[in-house]
């Protein structure tokens, strides 16, 4: 009796041709906007002193259509439309990577604990920090601008103190680019929610951000 190899080449070959395929497509890139806060902005640790500085940054609420982990650039020309990036992603996603640079770039530039996932002792007071992203566009080989709102509150005191920032900045060609910008775009913020905190520890009955 004679057997029928045809279905099993057919079915070699259509494997052959998946493993290619694999083999082709191009990687995810990742991407992160936490970035290493430069010696002259940082400052040392508070804890252990007399006055220890503890923050905790709640979940940053980001426009819907950025939360995901895929970049999100809008077109040159003024085009309406934006692509969503699958092959280019944020470490995690968007809010969720925004939240922990913001959280570590602002830690260190008051010599600060970050104890937003836990680690204080509950008598210990804390700034309590929401910030809510207004704006943020990307555009390759244009721009990258933002706009942030943030409320900041002690939790022993009565006080909030309200605050915005708008900013942006030109960006070369490319996504890597893109990322790069985003990410002095992110610093420039944890820089002025860091500032906020100064002001409000410096005087204590201001309700009005200095920025």
């Amino acid at each position: 009796m004679k057997k029928n190899s045809k279905p099993l080449l057919l079915g070699a070959a259509a494997a052959a041709m998946i493993v290619l395929a694999g083999c082709a497509s191009k990687p995810d890139n990742y991407y992160t906007l936490a970035s290493t806060v430069p010696a002259a902005e940082a400052a040392p640790s508070t804890i252990g002193t007399a006055a220890p500085i503890y923050i905790e940054l709640a979940p940053v609420a980001v426009p819907e259509r950025l939360a995901r982990p895929q970049m999100v650039v809008g077109r040159s020309n003024g085009s309406v439309q934006v692509d969503v990036l699958e092959q280019h992603r944020w470490a995690a996603s968007f809010e969720s990577e925004l939240q922990d640079a913001l959280a570590s770039g602002i830690a260190a530039r008051l010599g600060a604990l970050d104890v937003t996932k836990g680690g204080r002792q509950t008598s210990q007071p804390v700034w309590r920090i929401a910030v809510q992203v207004r704006q943020f566009d990307a555009v390759d080989g244009g721009r990258v601008d933002a706009g942030f709102s943030w409320t900041l509150r002690r939790t022993d005191e009565t006080r909030t103190m309200v605050c915005q920032l708008n900013v942006g900045e030109g960006v070369a060609g490319g996504i890597d680019a893109v990322a790069q910008g985003a990410q002095r775009i992110t610093a420039a913020a944890a820089a002025a929610i860091a500032r906020s905190v100064s002001a409000a520890r410096a005087n204590p009955a201001a309700t009005a951000c200095p920025l």
